[in-house]
Parts: structure tokens; sequence; C-alpha cells
């Protein structure tokens, strides 16, 4: 069979060459082998130009991606499932037709990539990984036809010879190095589990020639000729199965589909959003400025880095009081105005109640109109949280604006008047957000949008020392929302940070600390009572008298941690399918105040139909000082009020506080479920508007309410036996945040610090858990499922499962577009002009070669910031005299940071565009590199832990022949959906599909 192989190929090459009249000298040496001649023996074929043209010697089996393309004839052949268009290949050694130096590449190509890959460049694929595909794996074997052979990931599935619908079956290789922008239908896939499958089943297909379709007498040359061109890229009825789930069980887990809908921006990444380069740059230039440093000089970064630390949590502190003053001053104003007209309507008649409504609900809708106003018109990032925002920057991501002064002042004013406005909505999430603005222009020692700089700081202006920061920031946000320092640093760590070691540590727990005591310290001096610190954060829980409770109760709060979790899923999908409609529909700002108002209008009228309509009337003693404001009659007796109206009236914080610490009789079952469905309703519509809003007191509210009339049932069922109900209340709010948002640790650890309680560790550890386990059955936190929503190409913390069948070889983009060591400032400029990308391998000389396998000897990387100051400073030279034109410092990097001008606002004279710059003294000399065969998991892991941007993939000789981006290991996400689990497979989009008010 081998033997009949190769006489096919060797006869196939001669005509070949009769086709080329300038090859007739080689012609003339090959012997003339009939294919079918009985005297044909392997002896035939030992001359040397027998073994030159298949391309081996003996019986190992040529390298057939080596050989001239000799079938030109072949006409093209369209796909029978995409309508692609399948190019022949060239039969001479010409360059693929999808590689042109001179292309201009799309503005919208994604931003790391270095070539944006086109439909066509399919059948290229096949034919650049031909020398992948042995032989032997088309051999007759009778001793192993019937073994389950695995197949290899890189191997071709061909196919049957006796089927009309014949199908080339692309391996999981070319799914990986798809066109980037491919339809969704055409990427839809996903690798789904399966337990029944064997595990030396193959995972794609059996191999179409084990199955009988051949004959046992070997291969003919109709079925030897199909395997050639299938080889060098060539087959007729290709169909690339690409978008199909495999109705085989045995084989499902291997099919590639999006997990949702193709109308679904979940099922995108944006190509949109940009990378941080949180890696060190080693460059000539900065290890001559480090070598040149004094030992004080070190000193007094390290001394800065506390001082920066203290002067966040102290500014995070100031603007925490700001936004407790604001909103209790504006409540205040709004409660009088309504406590007074409700007074005159009971006292006086006639009098409608509908008076008191309207000026409730007109004092709401003019207040969080100015909240809608201020992100519509402002800065929309200012948004929701925050939360998300600042999750994907530690990650890695750069959201735009998150982290401008701009956002911050917009992101305090807006809470202030959406809280006091009275949504379903808590102040305590935005203050993550704004602790990290803060620390973000604290550290830079600038503000580019007020344009100053105060020439401080200047070694802290590069992404990864600024992610430091802002991880401190967003736990001084934390520990002045809660006063919970711990909690703070343990947030960072769980939700956000992607780097950590033990000196940020140190640096975010003191950050914590100061924040925290400031805030007390502050406060304490407002109340009146200054040195008192009794008010160590936004949100104070008090203190538990009763802090007991017996083992058996331990099964309740389990159970509580199983309903919070079946909440939370439910609110999750609830606000998921919310936010897709707003983003279908609500897209204009109109629309968008609109519904503000309309959310506001709503609440109020629902809120107040529940007061004048539930007659929970307890008496006033059973109020205490802080809440008999609060207190209103309605249509009780005298000397009782309305425990309805004071659930709805006074401040989220203040209201989690009663629930917890109030005595049984205060609240009655049919307050706590009314509020609890009320509130429940109104916090997943109000999350996800054009307003800041945080997600933290709602979810303790609803969460409260339903735990308190768990432990008031149960103390009327049992009485005695159990816990107070607002040991319950505390447990449920636990459990319900914890279903949302499905946090555990931190969570934990937060709760314990606001309650200054250690005893409750244990259940509401075991509450989150259960919480977490039965929310993540259903769907993601909240958190995360908005960040999909945004289309961010984040990293989780782990790699897909199953991904351990993918390597940098197939997702790897190509081709690569390098500089020399020296290069023409025409050349940068015109690279720079015609790509997106920002990264460069600098190579030797840059390779022209035809096939394109390599692209030069790697030396180092170079990133289109870079390359544009080298511009901006004419560091280039005159090739004739050597003069330097310009001159270039460390510092001149620092200054421009973060925002690099464009390369169309670069000016430069027409008669330096010969120049040159020599790139070896600017590049980074030591990038992490990788060879092809490097698993997706030690990837994934790699850009995980050291924050990487760029991945230049190298051969055995340390030449470049792809690259790989955050994107390229983005698009494999992991989807999850009761029980089942798996991995799909993303495309790209060139725009950001969904508003601001779908990340929040």
């Amino acid at each position: 069979m081998l033997l009949s192989f190769k006489l096919s190929y060797y006869n196939e090459y001669k005509s070949y060459l009769r086709m080329n009249p300038e090859n007739a000298a080689e012609l003339n040496n090959m012997t003339d082998i009939p294919i079918n001649s009985p005297n044909t023996t392997v002896q035939n074929l030992e001359s040397d130009s027998v073994k030159d043209a298949l391309g081996n010697s003996g019986d190992k089996p040529a390298d057939l991606s080596t050989q001239p393309h000799f079938y030109d004839t072949v006409p093209k052949e369209a796909s029978n499932t995409n309508n692609e268009s399948v190019d022949t290949l060239s039969a001479q050694n010409e360059t693929p037709p999808n590689i042109n130096e001179d292309e201009k590449i799309d503005k919208s190509s994604r931003e790391e990539d270095v070539e944006v890959r086109k439909p066509d460049a399919v059948i290229e694929d096949v034919a650049r990984q031909s020398d992948d595909v042995s032989v032997n794996n088309f051999v007759d074997n009778k001793d192993n036809s019937n073994e389950n052979v695995p197949v290899n990931i890189q191997e071709f599935v061909l196919p049957k010879t006796n089927s009309d619908d014949s199908l080339l079956q692309l391996s999981d290789k070319h799914v990986a190095d798809s066109p980037r922008n491919t339809s969704s239908d055409e990427l839809r896939g996903s690798y789904a589990h399966n337990d029944d499958a064997d595990e030396n089943t193959p995972l794609i297909s059996e191999d179409p020639l084990r199955d009988g379709s051949r004959s046992s007498a070997g291969l003919s040359f109709e079925n030897t000729s199909r395997i050639v061109k299938s080889l060098i890229g060539i087959q007729s009825n290709v169909s690339r199965r690409v978008g199909k789930r495999c109705r085989n069980p045995k084989h499902r887990h291997m099919s590639l589909s999006t997990h949702h809908g193709p109308d679904d921006p979940r099922s995108y990444i944006s190509s949109e959003y940009e990378s941080l380069n949180y890696d060190t740059i080693e460059s000539d230039l900065t290890l001559q400025a480090e070598t040149r440093k004094e030992y004080t000089r070190f000193t007094s970064t390290s001394f800065n880095r506390w001082l920066v630390c203290a002067i966040i949590g102290v500014v995070t502190a100031c603007f925490a009081v700001i936004v407790d003053i604001g909103i209790e001053k504006l409540s205040e104003i709004k409660l009088d105005s309504i406590r007074k007209y409700m007074l005159k309507c009971l006292n006086e008649t006639p009098c409608s109640v509908l008076i008191p409504w309207l000026v409730w609900a007109g004092i709401n809708s003019a207040l969080v109109t100015v909240a809608c106003l201020v992100v519509v018109l402002f800065e929309p990032v200012a948004a929701g949280s925050g939360i998300p925002e600042i999750k994907c920057y530690l990650n890695g991501v750069k959201v735009p604006h998150v982290v401008r002064i701009k956002t911050l002042f917009c992101k305090v004013a807006g809470i202030i008047a959406a809280v006091s406005g009275g949504l379903a909505c808590g102040k305590e999430g935005p203050m993550v957000h704004s602790g990290a603005v803060i620390a973000a222009g604290v550290s830079q020692g600038r503000s580019t949008t007020l344009g100053c700089d105060c020439q401080m700081f200047k070694e802290f202006r590069c992404d990864h020392v600024k992610r430091d920061f802002i991880a401190c920031g967003a736990a001084a946000g934390v520990s002045a929302a809660f006063g919970a320092p711990i909690g703070g640093v343990l947030f960072a760590l769980e939700e956000g940070a992607s780097f950590w070691n033990q000196s940020l540590t140190w640096r975010i727990f003191f950050c914590s600390l100061v924040s925290s005591f400031t805030l007390n310290s502050i406060l304490s001096a407002v109340k009146g009572s200054p040195g008192d610190l009794s008010s160590p954060g936004l949100a104070n829980f008090g203190l538990f008298e009763i802090n007991n409770y017996e083992w058996y109760e331990l099964l309740v709060f389990v159970f509580m941690g199983f309903l919070g979790g079946l909440l939370g899923a439910l609110f999750n999908e609830i606000n998921i399918k919310l936010s897709l409609f707003r983003i279908r529909f609500a897209k204009s700002k109109v629309l968008k105040v609109f519904e503000v108002v309309l959310v506001a209008l709503t609440t109020s009228a629902v809120g107040f139909c529940a007061m004048y309509f539930v007659e929970d009337c307890v008496y006033a003693h059973l109020s205490d000082n802080t809440t008999e404001i609060y207190n209103l009659q309605m249509r009780c007796n005298s000397g009782k009020y309305n425990s309805m109206a004071t659930l709805f009236l006074q401040s989220p914080e203040q209201t989690v506080k009663d629930l917890l610490h109030s005595p049984n009789e205060k609240f009655g079952w049919q307050s706590l479920l009314t509020f609890s469905m009320i509130y429940f309703c109104m916090s997943v519509w109000t999350y996800g508007l054009a307003v800041p809003s945080g997600l933290f007191m709602p979810s303790l509210l609803t969460g409260a309410a339903y735990g308190r009339l768990i432990g008031v049932l149960l103390n009327a069922v049992v009485p005695h036996r159990v816990s107070t109900p607002g040991t319950y209340a505390l447990i449920g709010a636990a459990s319900f945040l914890g279903g949302v948002t499905r946090m555990t640790i931190s969570l934990t650890v937060i709760i314990m610090e606001a309650t200054r309680n250690i005893t409750f560790g244990l259940p509401i550890m075991m509450t989150l858990v259960t919480a977490r386990f039965v929310g993540n059955y259903f769907n993601e936190g909240l958190y995360d499922e908005h960040i999909n929503l945004k289309q961010v190409p984040l990293l989780p913390w782990d790699p897909p499962v199953k991904s351990f069948r993918l390597t940098a070889g197939n997702i790897k983009s190509t081709p690569v577009r390098c500089f020399s060591a020296i290069e023409t400032v025409k050349n940068i400029v015109k690279m720079l002009k015609t790509t997106a990308h920002n990264g460069f391998p600098v190579v030797d000389i840059a390779s022209s070669s035809p096939d394109m396998k390599h692209f030069g000897q790697f030396m180092g990387l170079i990133t289109r910031e870079q390359l544009i100051i080298l511009l901006v400073k004419k560091a280039y030279f005159n090739p004739v005299t050597m003069e330097q034109i310009g001159d270039i410092a460390v510092d001149d990097f620092r200054d421009l940071y973060p925002r690099f001008p464009p390369i169309d606002d670069v000016n430069i004279p027409d008669d330096h565009y010969e120049m040159l710059i020599d790139l070896r003294h600017f590049m980074n000399l030591s990038p992490y590199t990788c060879i092809e065969s490097v698993s997706f998991s030690r990837l994934f892991n790699l850009f995980r832990s050291m924050g990487l941007r760029h991945l230049v993939v190298v051969n055995e000789n340390n030449k470049v022949v792809g690259i790989v981006t955050r994107k390229d290991l983005a698009k494999f996400r992991k989807w999850r959906k009761q029980g089942s689990s798996g991995v799909q497979q993303l495309s790209f989009v060139n725009e950001v599909n969904c508003n601001n008010e779908c990340f929040n």
C-alpha cells in the first residue's frame, strides 16, 4: 500500500515537471516506473532521483509539505456549510494570497493581533500544517484496525471514500485558528463534558479508513490521489462542520459552539478593549538607568509607596464622609416634607392621600433625574457599582475612563442623589470604585484631566505599579464602607487582584486601616463626640447582645444558604434579561432618563401603597431614639406607628440595623414578607440603570427581611428553642448577598467585622458556601455576568476544562508583523498607521520567505507606545553622517503615560523619513516566549499570573512563528448551567455592542 502511494505521488510529480520546461534537466534524470507493473519493487526506488522526488528514502514517509503544489488545475470548491470560498494553492512557490505586506489592515482589528485572518486562508492553514500529518496515519494496519486510537489534535480526519457527501473535518487546531471576523454560526460550539465517553475513544471522529471503506489489498490510485490532495490542502466537497453539535454522544465534548444565542452579547468578545502590560520592560535604556541609581533612591521609592498608601486611605475616607453626610441631609429634607403633608392629611378632612405621595414621588424623581443626567451627559462609566470595571482593570483589561477624576466626581454626586431619591441601591459598592480612582490619581502625582502635574511619584507611572495602588484603593473603599480592614484586603484578593505578594499584602492592609480610622475619627467629630471612634464604617450593623445558637440550628442555616442560592440565581437571571432588554431597546439618552424616572415613580408608588394598606401597627415604645424620626402613624391608633413605613422611609443602613436588633414584636410577618418581595423586585430592576448604584446594601436588606421572617416563624412554632429573629436576619442577609455575588471568604470577614462578632463565623461561612454552590448550578455571579455582557476579554482564575488539548500552535496569530533590528522611520510610521497592533517582535532581518513559516530570528519585543515616543523625541540617526537627531531618557516614557498620542498626531519632517532607529536599545530584551507545543493551560497561567500582554511563539531555532495575546486565550470561556459545564469558543466583534448600563 505504501509502495502504491509513493509511486502515485512520484508519477504525479513527473507530470508537474512536464508542465514546466525549465525542469527538463531534472525530468531527464527520472525513470519511468509504471504504477501497476508487477515488476515494480522497492528496489526500483533506490535511485537518487527517485529518492529526491519522493523526498525520502526507504519506507519513511515523505514530507509532502516541502514539495511543490502541482494541483493547480483543481477548480475552486465551495464549502457546503458556510458557503466559504476555498482557493486552490498556486502551482509556484509563491507567497500565500493572504500575506500582503502593503495591505492596509482594518483599524477595527484586534489591538494585539498581528494579522487579521481572512476566511480564504482556511485552505492555507491546511497546507501550512501538512507537514504535521504523518502518512503512517493512513497506512493499512490489520493488527490495529479494530483499536480505538486517539486522534492527535494536529491530525486531519479524512472523509469516507464511499460517501457522496464526504467531509474534510478539520481538527480543533483549525477551529482555534479560524478567522477573527467569522460569523457567530461558524464559531458556535462547546466542549461539553460527557462522563459516558470512553477514555480511549477518539475525541473528534473515528478514522474513516479503519471502518472497512477500503479494500484489504491496499489503496487504489483514486483513494491515494484523494489523500495527496488532502495533505496539500485540496479537497472536493469541503465542509468545515464548525457550528454543529456532534450527534455521537461519545464525541460531543469536542464540538465547538457558543452557549448563548447569536443575538446574545455574551457570545462575543469585543476587539475594542486594550490590554494593560503588567510585565516589566527590561531594555538597555531602563537597565542603564537602574544601575545608575544610588541606594538612597531605592529607599526613597520604598518610603513613597507607604506614603501613597496613607494618602489613598485618608482621601478615600474623606470622600466617604461626604457621601454619607450628603445622603443623610437630603433624606432628612425629604422625610420632613412627607411628614408635614402626611400629618396635615391625618388632622384635616377632607384630604387626599395622593398629596403626600405626589410630594414623595416628585422629590424622588427630581433626585434620580440628577443622578442619571450626571452619568448620561458627563461620564457613562460612572454608572453602577464600578466593581466589575475595577475587577477588569486589575485583571489586565483597560476599560476606558474607568479611573479618571471626572468619573470620581460623577460617581460621588450620582450616588448621593440616587440613594436619597429612594432607589433600591446602596453607597457601599461605589465606594470601591471611588477608592480605586483616588488611588490611580494619587499614585501618579498628577491629573491629566485637570492638567496639573505635581512632579511627584514619577517612578510609579507604569501599569504594573499603578495596578498595585488601585488594589489598595479598592480595599480602602471596602474598609470605609463596612469598617472592615481585613475584609477589604480579602476582597481585593478574592474579587480583583491577579497578582499578589507579601509586601503588597502589608501595604493594602495599612491602607485599609488608615481609611477606617480616618472615617471613624471624622464621623465621630461630625456627630458631636470626637474621639468616641464608634463609627468605623458607613454601614454599622451594631453589636449583638445575644450571640449564641444551638448546634441543630446549623441545619437551618444551611437551608437558608440553599434558599439564598436559589433566590440569588433568580435575581441574576432576571437582571440579565433586563440588561439584555436595555441593550437592544434603551440605547438613547432620553430612554435611559425615562427608565430611571419610571423606576423612581414605581418605587414610590409601591412603597406608599404598602405603607397605606398593610396595617402592621406596633407600640411606639418598641422604637429606639435613632429610628423615632422615621415613625409614621398612617392609619394606626394613637400611640402606635406603622412598621412598614419605618422600613421604607429610613436609610437602608438603618433598616438593616433595625432588622438585626429590634425586639421580636416590632415587625410582623406581613410587613417582612411584603417588604422582602417588594425590595427584591425593585432591586433587580434598579441594578443596571444609568445611575451609580451599589448591590451590597439592597441584597443585605432583602436577605435580612426574609431571614427575620424565618426567625419569627420559628420562634412562633418552637419558642425558646431557637435563636432570636435578629440572628436569622443576619444569616439571611449573608445568604442572599452570597447567592447574588458568590463571594465567600471576604464576605464572611466583612460581616464579622461589621457586626464585631466572631461567634457567627461558622454559620455565616456554611451559609455562604452553600449559597455559592447552589447559585453556580444555575448561573454565574452577577458581577461576572455583567462583565460577559460587556464582552470583556477577562481571564478567570483557572483555565477552562478540556483545554489541555489546545497548544500555542493552535491558537497563535500569524503572520506576524515584525521589525528589523534597525528600521527606517518610514517603515515604522507606515506599520503604525496601517495596523492596530500594539506589540511587534524585533528580529534580525524581517523574513521574506515565500512560505512564511517563520518571520526572522527573535531578538526582542517593542510596543506601539515605545515607538511613538521614539518618534516624538526623534530618537533616530542619520544613516550617512551617523548623527543622532534627538535624545531620549527613561523619564520621557513616564511623562506621556498613560495617554500616549496617536500616530496621526506625531509630526515628522519629510526629510526624516529615511532616518534609522536602532530598536535594540529600546526593545524588551527578555520578554516571555514559548514554543508551539506549550499547552493552553500553561499559557493561561503564565498570562494570568504575570499579567502579560503579548507572548511570542518561536520554533526550535528561536525564530518567530506566531504571537499569542489575551484575546486568543479569553475567547475560550467556561460555561456552567444547571449542572452542565463546558468550554465555549467566542467570536470577535469590532464594536462594543452593549451600553454602559449593562456593565454595573
